[in-house]
């Protein structure tokens, strides 16, 4: 879908959940909103800052993988207004795979996909550091 098949009072987001909500089955389809409605309305309070995204904590283990990567696509729809993004899945070294939100292009450009990972394997690097760090100072490590 393009951005001239979407209904001139309409937001890419409500597009996209109407799509999902014909597509998916009722019960997945309230777990998925359970998940986002608090994102997206904090993305219209504009008070994202001190929101907690449900996709990393407990909570989001008891979701299917399915279900967190149609949330995940639904807030990248709520943030960039675009309704091409993709879920694409990064292999970094001992860290194993990471999941990424980014647009239909750059998933499917292997340079941009090499930046991603190389900037993942960097920031991956940095929070062992810092888990050592803090471990070696009696902080907690949990972050």
């Amino acid at each position: 879908m393009n951005e001239s098949e979407i209904p001139p009072d309409g937001r890419p987001v409500d597009v996209y959940l109407d799509l999902l909500r014909l597509r998916m089955d009722t019960e997945d389809f309230h777990r998925l909103l359970s998940v986002v409605e608090p994102v997206l309305r904090a993305i219209d309070e504009e008070r994202l800052p001190t929101l907690d995204f449900a996709l990393d904590g407990e909570d989001a283990a008891e979701l299917p993988q399915e279900i967190r990567d149609e949330a995940a696509l639904v807030i990248a729809t709520a943030v960039t207004g675009r309704l091409d993004n993709e879920v694409i899945e990064i292999h970094i070294d001992d860290s194993g795979p990471v999941r990424v939100v980014t647009d239909a292009a750059t998933a499917s450009d292997p340079a941009r996909l090499g930046e991603i990972a190389d900037y993942l394997r960097e920031r991956h690097r940095q929070n062992e550091e810092l888990r050592g760090i803090a471990e070696a100072s009696g902080l907690p490590t949990d972050f």
